[in-house]
């Protein structure tokens, strides 16, 4: 048994809310009108003026915006900088700006592609950027596992603090790739919902929306937490990641790489499948990862099992951000004592297995420990388990 690691601080934007109170209450409502972008958003506060600010792409901003929240939630650390790490996850990447300085250069030439391209585009200027504004000099990476990666960054976090490398990590994920090409690269496809809805597993799903935002949690080890006396939001129990060596977009037949990548997770967190009090699914509203994903969990937590939801309903799908955006919902859920519901779905898609999923109304619960899913395309799983503090 390696540290317990308890979570101190959360930072959450999303297309229903930014910060958690507007975002506890938006997926407990309606889904937002329009593109499901984080909007009002105005990042040139995060920096020293507004030429700043133009020089860090949408992704790296709102990273930074969520980081921030989360850090002054948690309060005053305590770790030794080389023991902090960074941790933040994002499936694309600065792509805006990929796609700003390629248009430039066809209309203007190669003089005009600005000397800031590189930096604003790589995936790991999230959480370089982070670490260089806080001073942290610990581990400093960035996942990029597709949809799977803010879960990812949350597992890995995980073990960087139990294992004992680091005392505390900022982990989580972000996504802002609403641009034109990838937009039309998704639609061509044909992976987003015909309707623009979200109705994770209805009988008429049809696809995902689209959606940008990010989350960061502060992960500290639960005595060096305890010690300067913080307040304990949660506790990340563990975690596990697998891949399903399939298909480069479908889930593997009868979900068996999230079955797996499940019963490792209660592995590593020290548990059995009757002992999970709630799942929050993946559950993106494709045809075939919905009915993957609750195929696994019948098999694995039986009929009706632990009730289930998804938030996509409301949040639609932020990618690389939204393993990160979807533990916090479930640490809020368990601090509030209510599970939110599947937004839009009435009812399970009778083809699928009989699975409790939330709908209509948020539902009261006894919390206890609750996994979390992710599945990204090239068919890369994660799962972590998180717990009431």
């Amino acid at each position: 048994m390696g540290r317990r690691v308890a979570v101190t601080g959360v930072g959450v934007l999303s297309s229903c809310g930014t910060g958690v109170e507007a975002f506890w209450a938006g997926i407990n409502g309606a889904p937002p009108e329009g593109e499901r972008r984080v909007h009002d958003f105005d990042p040139e506060p995060l920096f020293e003026n507004a030429k700043e600010a133009r020089r860090a792409d949408r992704v790296t901003q709102l990273a930074i915006a969520a980081a921030e929240q989360a850090r002054e939630m948690a309060g005053e650390l305590t770790a030794d900088p080389l023991r902090r790490g960074v941790l933040i996850a994002t499936g694309i990447g600065g792509i805006a700006t990929l796609e700003e300085q390629i248009t430039l250069y066809n209309e203007k030439g190669a003089r005009r592609v600005s000397p800031f391209l590189i930096p604003m585009m790589m995936p790991n200027a999230p959480s370089a950027t982070v670490s260089m504004r806080w001073g942290w000099q610990g581990p400093c990476q960035t996942i990029s596992t597709a949809c799977a990666a803010g879960t990812h960054a949350l597992v890995d976090a995980h073990l960087w603090i139990s294992s004992g490398r680091c005392d505390v990590v900022a982990a989580g994920g972000t996504e802002a790739a609403m641009t034109p090409v990838s937009l039309a690269g998704f639609t061509n496809m044909t992976a987003f919902s015909g309707r623009d809805v979200s109705e994770p597993f209805s009988a008429t799903r049809d696809g995902f929306v689209i959606a940008e935002g990010a989350a960061v949690l502060i992960l500290e080890a639960w005595e060096v937490a305890e010690a300067r006396g913080a307040t304990i939001l949660a506790e990340v129990l563990g975690g596990a990641s697998t891949a399903d060596a399939h298909h480069i977009t479908a889930p593997a037949p009868g979900g068996r790489g999230a079955i797996a990548c499940m019963e490792l997770a209660l592995q590593s967190a020290g548990l059995e499948p009757g002992d999970i009090a709630h799942v929050n699914a993946h559950g993106t509203s494709t045809p075939l990862n919905d009915a993957a994903e609750a195929e696994a969990m019948a098999k694995l937590f039986g009929v009706p099992g632990p009730p289930v939801t998804s938030i996509k309903g409301v949040t639609g799908h932020s990618l690389g951000a939204a393993g990160a955006i979807e533990a916090v919902a479930v640490i809020e859920s368990m601090r509030r004592g209510l599970i939110p519901p599947t937004a839009v779905t009435e009812a399970v898609d009778p083809e699928l297995p009989p699975i409790d999923l939330v709908v209509g109304e948020a539902r009261e619960w006894t919390p206890g420990p609750t996994i979390s899913n992710s599945f990204g395309f090239g068919g890369h799983n994660g799962s972590v388990v998180l717990a009431p503090a």
